[in-house]
């Protein structure tokens, strides 16, 4: 059985596998962490990249978007998650980078916050992935608010729900949910749904 290493504190982690569940594919969740458990994890990848994926032909694939890329190319067209269409496809990609940017942001944030002693943190970097993840976030929400509506989850949706949720679960301080009513309106949409419920962040 494919195999999904790592943990669902990991916005990358717990995309992949709420799209696996989308596209139907069977898999085993592994929760293990690139800290508490890195030598562990190390045994499977020594890279200790989350997340790591194990196909059944034991080929290892790791960044969720490569892991996605893989199981979009042999999706059905009723389980695919990004259109087919040129323009629409370019719009949902251009939506997923400023998500992405804005979870790279935030997993900085995170990092300097959290894991670094606060004597050794450097206030100017501190300061510039702070302005590139608002200015992330303002793009990432006008784009939403320009997107037609619909309750079934596609790769913007998953993609957005899951890093909004790390955002405001870590560095609430940092950025003001009120600031971004859209991307918090489509969270608690996609949230409630049973897929997000199945794989919740933890």
């Amino acid at each position: 059985m494919i195999k999904l290493i790592g943990m669902m504190d990991s916005p990358y982690v717990r995309r992949v596998a709420i799209s696996l569940e989308l596209y139907g594919v069977e898999f085993e969740s592994q929760p293990l962490s690139v800290f508490s458990t890195f030598e562990a994890f190390s045994r499977i990848n020594p890279v200790v990249k989350a997340p790591t994926l194990i196909l059944e032909n034991e080929i290892r694939l790791m960044d969720s978007s490569l892991i996605l890329h893989y199981f979009e190319a042999q999706a059905s067209p009723e389980r695919r998650l990004l259109p087919v269409k040129p323009d629409a496809l370019a719009n949902d990609l251009q939506t997923l980078g400023f998500i992405l940017a804005a979870a790279e942001k935030a997993v900085q944030n995170v990092y300097e916050h959290n894991l670094r002693p606060a004597e050794k943190q450097h206030s100017s970097w501190v300061e510039r992935i702070t302005v590139q993840l608002l200015a992330a976030c303002k793009e990432w929400n006008t784009l939403l608010e320009t997107r037609p509506a619909s309750p079934l989850p596609d790769q913007v949706a998953i993609t957005s729900t899951v890093v909004w949720t790390f955002i405001q679960s870590m560095i609430p301080h940092v950025i003001n949910a009120a600031d971004f009513r859209k991307i918090q309106a489509v969270t608690d949409a996609f949230e409630a749904q049973a897929v997000f419920k199945k794989y919740p962040f933890n």
